[in-house]
């Protein structure tokens, strides 16, 4: 009797046209899933589409492009067996200088779009009986740092809504996994670094900016960060585990920052970071 071939399972994974989010597609492509990229350029993801990726146009601040997405994704495979949310940046800057409408777009993009994502994705998972939603938070969402306010309180506020969600769903045999990035070679600290100083460098908070950024520009590149190859494995080794983690601490620092405020407290975490200000 012929053995029948199963389906491949889909993967959606977001914020794919660069750094973690184009590594960790390659990597569910490789462990045989079909996998939707999605990004706001799809033209920066015709890498992945050669690999047999699907790109999907997606700003995960738009709802009319988060339904577009998903109802492409219901009509072609009946929805995703693994939602990736990994789309995100950080805003960085001082509070009392950053408007309100650039946080609310923070917050839209980190928190409020994984959010509607998987709203909208769920109840496929839910008929199905299975199921796996990653969160890509940030030891950022346990910890703090100068000029990173809003940038924090997304990570802080996406982890908080997944440890409630994993038990929402966990009657109806869906995970939620937070993975918890350290420092990864990405394009993100030059990004945050050069940014703080043209937007702030010269003002009130000058000095803290222009510390900032030179902090930033020291820890990131030059070979001193987690190659995102890493954290594309965790997230690999998460949605194949029968029993995975809560959560999974990945690369350089991450565990150390939040071991040190987690076992030393607030009062000795501040001295940390503001010695590094000198």
């Amino acid at each position: 009797m012929a053995k029948t071939r199963k389906t491949p399972k889909t993967a959606l994974v977001t914020g794919a046209s660069s750094g973690m989010g184009k590594t960790i597609a390659l990597r569910l492509i490789r462990d045989g899933y079909t996998v939707y990229v999605a990004a706001r350029s799809v033209d920066r993801m015709q890498d992945l589409a050669a690999q047999g990726a699907r790109p999907l146009k997606l700003d995960v601040s738009k709802d009319d492009d988060i339904r577009a997405a998903v109802d492409q994704i219901l009509a072609e495979t009946g929805g995703v067996d693994v939602l990736v949310n990994n789309a995100g940046f950080g805003l960085y800057g001082p509070i009392e200088e950053i408007g309100l409408d650039e946080a609310r777009y923070q917050f839209e993009v980190n928190m409020f779009g994984p959010a509607r994502l998987t709203q909208l994705l769920v109840p496929a998972m839910r008929a199905k009986g299975a199921g796996t939603i990653v969160n890509i938070t940030s030891m950022g969402g346990k910890v703090y740092t100068l000029l990173g306010a809003w940038y924090h309180a997304t990570k802080h506020a996406l982890e908080g809504w997944s440890d409630s969600l994993r038990l929402e769903l966990a009657p109806f045999g869906i995970r939620v996994v937070i993975i918890e990035p350290g420092l990864i070679e990405t394009g993100f600290g030059d990004v945050a670094g050069r940014g703080v100083v043209e937007r702030f460098g010269d003002g009130t908070y000058g000095q803290t900016a222009r510390a900032v950024a030179r902090i930033t520009e020291q820890s990131y590149g030059h070979g001193r960060g987690t190659a995102p190859e890493v954290v594309a494995n965790v997230v690999s080794r998460a949605i194949r585990s029968r029993h995975p983690r809560t959560r999974y601490v990945v690369g350089r620092y991450a565990g150390l920052m939040i071991g040190i405020r987690k076992w030393f407290g607030d009062r000795a975490f501040d001295r940390m970071i503001m010695s590094q200000m000198g």
